[in-house]
């Protein structure tokens, strides 16, 4: 029985091209460390996951065929600290029909991610 999402990876020549920046920029925390794997957030929840792939090679070439969303109390206010980090967005925060307000950025390889921020409940 498939019961939800554990683990999105992002895959790269080499593991250490993109840790700094989702740890140092992006201000995510590893929760687990491997030689060539780095799983950040608690390994026993959804969780994003950065890895060496020996199948990928260079700059992402569709990175919209996979895009990772990590959530965000405030998409405005994330979206503006890693902007003024240098952090290159190809989409600016926007409030979406049904209380999702999203904003995408390109990280070092050119993969695209997503910062999203759920309405609250009433």
């Amino acid at each position: 029985m498939i019961i939800g999402l554990r683990v999105a990876s992002i895959w790269s020549e080499d593991v250490n091209n993109l840790v700094p920046f989702y740890r140092d920029v992006v201000g995510l925390t590893p929760g687990l460390v491997a030689p060539g794997f780095v799983i950040f957030g608690d390994p026993d929840q959804p969780a994003l996951a950065i890895g060496t792939h020996s199948e990928v090679h260079g700059l992402a070439r569709d990175p919209n065929r996979h895009i990772v969303m990590l959530e965000t109390d405030d998409c405005v206010g994330e979206s503006r600290r890693l902007k003024e980090l240098g952090v290159s967005f190809v989409q600016e925060p926007e409030e979406l029909e049904g209380g999702l307000t999203l904003s995408t950025f390109r990280d070092p390889e050119g993969n695209l991610v997503q910062l999203g921020q759920f309405a609250q409940a009433m």
